[in-house]
């Protein structure tokens, strides 16, 4: 659900998007949460299904967040591919792109109850909601 929109977006990247202008400093934390986010979810196997409990809400969440970001995605890729489509918001989510899965991963972690995971994405969420939120600040003046 994640990795698939990302490499198409490769391909069908927006028109004037230049990543060079982006923070450095965020785009550190971006970075590196993005590596911790990546293997704490495959140390940890606190993530897989349990029986049902008022606990399994919170991956119901994530499951309705991250397929909001599908959706997201679609309306992207059907769009005119603009910055501004890039960094719109979407069901009143400001930079859908970024912070949709972000908080996906942040409900995961509460569902598996692994701190690590809650840390990472907050490292993630720092670099890569704030580059978003840089890129969408410069467009709209």
């Amino acid at each position: 659900m994640l990795t698939i929109p990302n490499l198409l977006w490769i391909r069908h990247q927006p028109q004037g998007y230049d990543f060079r202008i982006e923070n450095k400093v965020l785009l550190f934390f971006e970075r590196i949460g993005q590596v911790l986010v990546t293997c704490t979810a495959l140390i940890f196997s606190d993530f897989n299904l349990r029986p049902w409990s008022l606990w399994t809400l919170w991956l119901v969440a994530a499951v309705i967040l991250m397929l909001m970001y599908e959706v997201w995605w679609f309306r992207y890729f059907r769009s005119q591919k603009t910055l501004g489509d890039f960094y719109s918001s979407f069901c009143g989510v400001p930079v859908a792109g970024a912070t949709l899965p972000v908080m996906a991963f942040f409900l995961l972690g509460i569902y598996g109850k692994v701190a690590w995971l809650l840390i990472a994405v907050v490292v993630l969420g720092i670099g890569h909601i704030g580059i978003h939120l840089q890129h969408r600040k410069e467009i709209n003046g």
